[in-house]
């Protein structure tokens, strides 16, 4: 190390570091508006994910934000897994733009001329516009030049060239020194969190001519994998969908880094003639950047046809306890293939849905309970009704008798009575964060016995619970005689002002909801009845999520 410049190496990785972040936080500032609406349009196929990944990346500098963005996207419902990790690949060949940027302008500008304007336009943007878009803008450019500002500080760092820095315990040693190089590309990852400044350092050593070029590309594999290191740590306690996404992210890394490993003299080989047909030039940073992006596309080939297993295998892991409730117990494919079995497998599968919505109605309708924290941190519901809804469409494609088809739209009629039960649960949280807001003691104790007797009649009604007999219409009469007298109770303390008429119209809102689950609930209860009953199936509990 006698020859380093170390002041310089370690002022131009902060400042690397700095400009990367600055530039990061400018560009996610000033198209984040724009990012969620690009990645809804342009997730439809896997090509235009996967290019999608690859140019916000590109452009963000950032591919957290797009990860990020993305695993968003999937938990809401709204981008199966499959299609999301195309746009997690994308990311991943997007980040190889960095070196580009370090290969191509950083070691042929004159870094003064390049970086020093940069940064004053992009601080005058920024002071003339903070909180603004054009604030953001600016920080990104200066960010750009600090950028350029410590790569020219790396570069200073390893001016004496191979007299600078002896490498000789690591070189030179064959398979090992290649080993040795994608660890220590590994390691200094996981130390800097940041895989660019990683990259900066060895394209500069490269350019200077300390390293090799097999080692130093082994170094750039090393970071490649080292990346993961950050997937990993953020999946600690995330949820099921951010695991996945994050297991994705590894598993690409770690197989396109082991195959470029095997295949390094190859793609070695291979970079040089993309080199002279390009013309790129025989810069070894150049080459270096060239070896980046043609690894993770290979990557990328590797698997398009893989990723349909790949998302299969993922959704089978990291499962809650509501994802598993949420997942069909009685129907699939084969079942629907026989249209008299099926009916009977539908049956128990909507008894179960019951189950489910009811039980998160209970839970919401308690307003002693424990609220919002004792609720599924993932709604089961929606997964098992879209289950549900598949495979009624796959038993339509079968000849099937009169009175199968007669039982299978009752089942249909009972499935859209819970749906409607599940759409006005939403509803029911408003009882929980007002009650507790009420002064009025009166009204806070027949709100609670009417929630109390509401819960009651959830249970009769409950198509799982063992030796429970439906309400009778004096039962049902006499819960829609205390809603109403509630209701008009409520109306007199907001016109009188003993209650607010936010909460007056809160509460109200809440208990006509319930009431109207109450109703649907007790109709779908009653054509099930209809049916033969269901026998073998346990209710389903949510309490203990």
């Amino acid at each position: 190390m006698d020859g380093i410049n170390l002041p310089a190496m370690l002022g131009g990785i902060g400042l690397f570091l700095l400009g990367m972040t600055m530039m990061t936080d400018g560009l996610k500032l000033a198209l984040g508006p724009s990012l969620a609406s690009l990645l809804h349009t342009w997730t439809a196929t896997r090509l235009r994910g996967l290019l999608f990944g690859i140019f916000s990346t590109a452009l963000v500098q950032s591919s957290t934000a797009i990860t990020v963005a993305t695993i968003g996207f999937v938990n809401a419902g709204l981008l199966p897994l499959g299609q999301s990790l195309w746009v997690f690949f994308g990311s991943n060949v997007g980040t190889t733009f960095t070196g580009w940027l370090v290969a191509v302008i950083g070691f042929k500008l004159k870094i003064e001329a390049a970086a020093l304007p940069l940064i004053g336009i992009g601080i005058m943007l920024r002071i003339s516009g903070a909180e603004t878009r054009r604030g953001a803008v600016g920080n990104a450019i200066g960010g750009f030049g600090v950028l350029f500002l410590g790569i020219g500080f790396l570069q200073q760092a390893f001016a004496a060239g191979g007299s600078g820095l002896d490498l000789s315990a690591l070189s030179g040693h064959g398979i090992w020194s290649i080993l040795a190089f994608v660890l220590a590309g590994v390691l200094l990852t996981v130390v800097m969190q940041a895989s660019a400044a990683v990259l900066a350092i060895v394209l500069t050593l490269a350019e200077a001519g300390v390293l090799p070029m097999n080692e130093a590309a082994a170094a750039v594999i090393g970071a490649n994998i080292g990346t993961t290191a950050t997937a990993l740590l953020a999946a600690i306690g995330a949820t099921p969908n951010a695991r996945r996404a994050a297991a994705a992210h590894v598993m690409f890394n770690f197989l396109t880094g082991i195959v470029a490993l095997f295949m390094l003299p190859a793609l070695l080989s291979l970079i040089g003639m993309l080199r002279d047909w390009l013309e790129l030039g025989a810069q070894p940073a150049v080459s270096l950047a060239l070896f980046h992006t043609v690894f993770n596309l290979l990557g990328v080939i590797l698997m398009w046809p893989l990723t349909g297993r790949l998302a299969r295998f993922l959704e089978g892991r990291f499962r809650t306890e509501e994802e598993e409730i949420g997942r069909p117990h009685y129907i699939d494919r084969n079942v629907g293939s026989v249209p008299s079995l099926a009916v009977d497998a539908l049956h128990r599968e909507v008894s179960r849905l019951g189950n489910i919505v009811l039980d998160m109605a209970r839970l919401r309708s308690t307003p002693d309970g424990a609220g919002p924290a004792a609720w599924p941190r993932v709604n089961p519901f929606p997964p098992l009704s879209r289950a549900i809804l598949d495979f009624v469409a796959e038993v339509n494609r079968h000849p099937m008798p009169q009175d199968t088809a007669h039982n299978l739209a009752t089942l249909l009629r009972v499935h859209r009575y819970y749906d409607t039960c599940h759409e006005l649960c939403a509803e029911l949280g408003r009882i929980h964060s007002t009650l507790p807001l009420i002064a009025v003691h009166d009204l806070v104790d027949e709100s609670r016995s009417l929630a109390a007797q509401a819960v009651g009649l959830l249970e009769r009604v409950d198509p799982l619970l063992a030796g429970q007999t439906l309400p009778e219409a004096e039962q049902l009469g006499g819960f829609e005689l205390a809603y109403h007298a509630l209701k008009a109770k409520l109306l007199e303390a907001g016109a009188a002002g003993s209650i607010p008429i936010e909460q007056m119209d809160e509460l109200m809102s809440g208990f006509s909801a319930l009431r109207r689950l109450v109703e649907q609930a007790n109709k779908a209860a009653r054509m099930l009845e209809t049916l033969d009953p269901v026998a073998g199936s346990a209710p389903v509990s949510l309490e203990s999520a």
